[in-house]
């Protein structure tokens, strides 16, 4: 190598660094016009959680604690559309969008409609439920799954069953969704996956009301095999 090219080569790393400094020196008022302008979105989210959506919070809550009162009296009509003077879980969700209130009205409007009967408009909003309860999530999807029984959907049916199970992981729900879950499978003719369901509930939970009687079913689906 000459000594051309061995200072050619040593002198390359300077030469980037020397670059870089210089287009930090150069745009530096770009840069310091970009960090003040994120440092702004900050303090203006911040001020949007603080004066509005906080209050807003509070005003939905107040005004859903009625929607939900008929709700828990199975008046799935005035849940769902309110009375005179409070609303019901659809207005609550137009008026108080992105709020918690209103993503809980999700699970409490598509309820009510399943229970009505109308199973579309019942997936329609259970499936835009995001909570973070793992008790109302996994409702939500076993609501969800019933609603996909009725319309004969079973692959869908089956796979909310699934996630309803893992997403409740207690002796209460599990075993009634791991019970629905052996008997769309059965509508499927998979009694394989049926008995493999309901000896879930046999072996992970014997205490549960599901598991008094499992060992039927269990009869039932072994014998199709």
């Amino acid at each position: 190598m000459s000594k051309t090219q061995a200072n050619t080569k040593a002198a390359s790393p300077e030469n980037n660094f020397g670059q870089s400094g210089n287009f930090v020196r150069e745009n530096q008022k770009s840069l310091l016009f970009i960090g003040g302008a994120i440092i702004a979105l900050i303090a203006i989210y911040l001020l949007y959680l603080k004066l509005y959506l906080g209050p807003r919070e509070v005003q939905a809550a107040d005004q859903m604690h009625v929607a939900q009162d008929f709700w828990a009296k199975k008046d799935w009509d005035k849940a769902i559309k309110g009375d005179a003077s409070y609303p019901g879980f659809e207005k609550i969700i137009t008026e108080y969008s992105n709020t918690k209130a209103a993503n809980l009205a999700y699970f409490y409007l598509g309820t009510a409609y399943l229970n009505k009967g109308e199973y579309r408009k019942a997936l329609d909003n259970l499936n835009n439920y995001r909570g973070d309860d793992s008790m109302v999530a996994a409702e939500a999807l076993g609501s969800a799954g019933d609603a996909y029984v009725e319309l004969k959907d079973y692959d869908k049916a089956a796979s909310s069953f699934n996630k309803a199970v893992d997403k409740a992981k207690n002796k209460f729900l599990s075993p009634l969704y791991l019970k629905k879950l052996g008997l769309v499978y059965e509508e499927q003719k998979d009694n394989k996956s049926a008995t493999e369901a309901y000896k879930r509930i046999k072996t992970e939970y014997p205490e549960s009301a599901e598991a008094q009687n499992i060992d039927e079913y269990i009869a039932r689906t072994e014998a199709k095999l």
